[in-house]
């Protein structure tokens, strides 16, 4: 199957990408073909499981006792919820404003996600796990300290150990983070220069990015 043979499903609704890409995920496509025979009871243990472990919760022990209880062997079960996290996770990334849930229906039955299984699956991103899972999203988010204060000056190496008259300029940078940490750093002028061409450059492509997209739309 050609590459844009597999991603056509995904590629036919007018003005619409898929929440999972151009391609599900090998995850996410293995999980929807193992769900043909799996009951529906099970799926909601599962889907619990997942649930709770992407709002923090340690759930091992009740994954053995779902894999024993429902005689799922080790290999499908780990499938099983691998694929279901990953889904769960691509969706939950996107506001209900960007991923409606009809549409996010339609999307899991072009995946062969049985109907009844997809509306639990919508029930999980659109329902009342919604702003627990994006109350913990935010948390973990927060872990990871963020700049608060840059400060630069250029200064000017009048001479050097090697030589009695240097003159070289460089720009002297000072980030603060939120965690309270100042970090300084000293950038040669080109190198400087190289880190302001690339940012120019990746607006610049932003820019352009933007206006072929504007432009698909109103097509």
């Amino acid at each position: 199957m050609s590459a844009l043979g597999a991603a056509a499903p995904y590629l036919h609704h007018p003005g619409q990408v898929s929440f999972l890409g151009s391609q599900p995920p090998a995850e996410v496509a293995a999980m929807a073909r193992l769900l043909g025979d799996l009951d529906r009871s099970t799926f909601r243990r599962l889907l619990k499981l997942v649930v709770g472990g992407l709002q923090g919760e340690d759930c091992r022990e009740a994954v053995q006792r779902l894999r024993a209880s429902a005689d799922l062997p080790e290999e499908r079960l780990a499938a099983l919820l691998g694929g279901t996290h990953t889904l769960l996770q691509q969706a939950l990334r996107l506001p209900p404003a960007s991923l409606k849930p009809d549409s996010f229906r339609d999307q899991l039955q072009e995946l062969s996600i049985p109907q009844d299984l997809a509306g639990d699956l919508a029930s999980a991103v659109f329902g009342s796990p919604r702003p627990l899972l994006d109350a913990v999203a935010r948390q973990r988010g927060a872990w990871l300290p963020h700049m608060t204060d840059f400060r630069w000056r250029v200064d000017v190496a009048i001479s050097t150990s090697a030589l009695a008259r240097s003159l070289q300029p460089s720009v002297l940078v000072q980030l603060s983070l939120s965690d309270g940490s100042k970090h300084r750093f000293e950038v040669p002028v080109a190198k400087f220069q190289e880190l302001r061409y690339s940012v120019a450059l990746a607006l610049k492509e932003m820019a352009a990015l933007e206006k072929r997209c504007e432009r698909k739309l109103q097509d």
